[in-house]
């Protein structure tokens, strides 16, 4: 069970009075929860809130030794992506990449901290229109280079058949309905709690909205099994797990590398591979892919690097 802290604990960590608590609550998004009658503060999203409204953060420390063979994504999980790294590591077997589960602001936090080479992000920006460049541009105080991975489609995922008779998101307003969630630090659970706010409901009031998964496939299977009548996710998950869903956005999904080692050798190589057949292929049997943009630099487009396509092998 994680710690939950009181509203006077959580004065006393900000060093402000109870009253202004709660207005840190409707005003700047400090998570809580009233499922006991009383406001209740996750310690670990409190801890998180702190850091993700720091400003001024140092530049990145200790950075990445020379790249040597070992390339390393973190960010926000995709299904597409779990399989472009194992063709990556068949393709390259002299080079290994791995990837850290994160989240799309933890990859980018781990950028700024010098822990990966590539960040994956798909952090919708409060104009509705663009993803990503605002929050990278503040995480890592300077423009990246971004490329774009994929398009896909989010969605609502439903069990076969939609037996509670779900048609779209105020729908989960109603009683006896469960849900399960990602992680605040994905930009599913972003999209997710704008949707619910545009709607009107607390999330904090249905059931299941602070269990959270880290990985699409993971809420995917709760609703499969029945522990969940629904739950947001990717498009491509319903599309391997014969579910039903009702679809929400189609947003951009980027990579996001440090203008530092953007030609790292393993970079070039991951981006050029976005441009192989067998890549593309990759997408074939699965709904909510869009690969039109894929490997296009989409920032900043004035000064981009080219991407080195895969150099065939002598």
């Amino acid at each position: 069970m994680k710690t939950l802290l009181s509203t006077k604990e959580v004065a006393q960590i900000l060093g402000v009075n109870e009253k202004m608590v709660y207005n840190l609550i409707s005003d700047k998004g400090l998570p809580a929860t009233k499922v006991t009658g009383k406001w209740l503060f996750p310690r670990d999203l409190v801890e998180q809130w702190i850091e993700d409204s720091t400003v001024n953060r140092p530049a990145c420390t200790p950075p990445l030794p020379p790249y040597h063979g070992l390339l390393i994504l973190a960010g926000s999980n995709d299904i597409l992506l779990d399989r472009a790294i194992s063709l990556f590591n068949q393709l390259y077997p002299e080079h290994v990449a791995v990837f850290g589960n994160l989240g799309s602001l933890g990859g980018l936090k781990a950028m700024r901290r010098g822990f990966c080479h590539i960040a994956t992000s798909h952090l919708l920006q409060e104009d509705g229109d663009e993803y990503n460049f605002r929050f990278a541009a503040e995480e890592l105080g300077e423009a990246p280079a971004v490329v774009n991975f994929c398009r896909r489609e989010q969605c609502l995922l439903l069990p076969k058949g939609n037996p509670k008779g779900i048609v779209s998101i105020a729908d989960l307003g109603r009683r006896g309905l469960r849900i399960v969630n990602r992680p605040m630090s994905t930009g599913t659970r972003l999209l997710f709690d704008l949707e619910l706010k545009r709607s009107g409901i607390n999330g904090n009031a249905i059931e299941g909205y602070q269990k959270e998964f880290q990985r699409h496939l993971d809420v995917g299977i709760e609703v499969l099994s029945g522990r969940a009548d629904a739950a947001a996710a990717i498009t491509a998950v319903a599309s391997l797990l014969d579910l039903d869903f009702i679809p929400l956005r189609t947003e951009r999904y980027d990579l996001i590398v440090s203008k530092e080692r953007f030609f790292d050798q393993g970079v070039q190589l991951f981006l050029g591979m976005l441009h192989e057949q067998s890549f593309h292929e990759l997408a074939l049997g699965f709904r909510g892919y869009d690969l039109s943009l894929c490997g296009k630099m989409v920032f900043p487009q004035d000064t981009a690097p080219k991407v080195a396509k895969r150099e065939s092998d002598d």
